[in-house]
């Protein structure tokens, strides 16, 4: 890596620690998701940079990719569990970063999942095999009597890639990939009070262009010179404001041209807990960019 690459990772996750808390500082029962989703865009532009992927703005039993749809009229709430989870990028080197917001009684679960984090970064160094992060994941959050979300996982990062081929577990049950010095990974331990795992819902309102197939509709054709903009990062349908996109996108899915998340939930009422950093693997250990 080098230098103005690593000035990038940097500037990247300086911005994102900054735009996270003073968006999270903003969550309080009562606030809109809506108005917490263009905040943190409009920070992150303001601090001059770009997003790397929509906010997830995710509640309770769910664990992520939820977001502010175009019509969001949903509220925070007295006992909600919230997690924020942002992403930046300079020049497409990224930072990705989270934190959980509790408007209720769920402290230990979020202490169970940031002190899960701080374990896992503790390991990081060149040669370590990435079973031992999650194994160092798994024992932390168990030792204060909640299970680790075993099909989520963190992942390495590289240029415009939000998800480049290694992922870092959150249990030390699988994972033979090797950390290489000058890798860049996000470690991302999720708590639960839940099963464990977490499965698909309906919702889903992020979406990736994975394909190149001709497309007919001129909100079609809209959408795809929109997210070009995102040089092939997650977008929001939110962010997007294409008129009919709501019609264009179905076509889309069909084509092959977009993929969609869809909100990843534990079973009914549990709560999930979530902390993330982005961190740069050197020679003298770990380099946190987010902190």
């Amino acid at each position: 890596m080098n230098d103005t690459e690593q000035d990038n990772y940097l500037e990247a996750g300086r911005i994102a620690h900054t735009v996270l808390h003073k968006c999270a500082a903003e969550i309080k029962p009562g606030a809109g998701l809506a108005t917490i989703f263009d905040m943190v865009l409009d920070e992150i532009e303001s601090a001059g940079a770009a997003h790397s992927f929509p906010p997830n703005i995710s509640l309770n039993n769910c664990a992520a990719h939820d977001t502010a749809s175009p019509d969001e009229i949903r509220t925070f709430s007295e006992g909600d569990l919230v997690k924020l989870d942002i992403g930046t990028h300079i020049d497409g080197y990224i930072a990705d970063t989270a934190v959980t917001v509790d408007l209720g009684d769920h402290a230990l679960l979020c202490e169970a999942s940031r002190m899960a984090l701080e374990a896992a970064i503790d390991l990081v160094k060149p040669e370590l095999v990435v079973s031992e992060i999650g194994k160092a994941v798994e024992e932390k959050i168990t030792s204060y009597g909640y299970k680790p979300i075993v099909n989520l996982t963190g992942h390495a990062l590289a240029r415009y890639s939000l998800h480049h081929g290694l992922s870092i577990p959150n249990t030390g049950l699988f994972g033979n990939g090797i950390l290489k010095e000058d890798m860049v990974i996000a470690i991302e331990p999720f708590a639960t009070t839940g099963s464990g795992s977490v499965h698909e819902t309906p919702r889903g309102e992020i979406y990736q262009v994975i394909g190149n197939s001709p497309v007919r509709s001129p909100a079609g054709r809209n959408i795809m010179q929109k997210a070009e903009i995102m040089q092939g990062l997650p977008f929001a349908r939110r962010w997007l404001n294409v008129p009919k996109a709501e019609l264009a996108i179905p076509t889309l899915l069909r084509q092959g041209n977009l993929y969609l998340y869809h909100c990843l939930s534990d079973i009914p009422d549990s709560f999930v807990a979530q902390f993330e950093h982005t961190i740069i693997v050197t020679a003298d250990g770990p380099l946190v960019t987010t902190r």
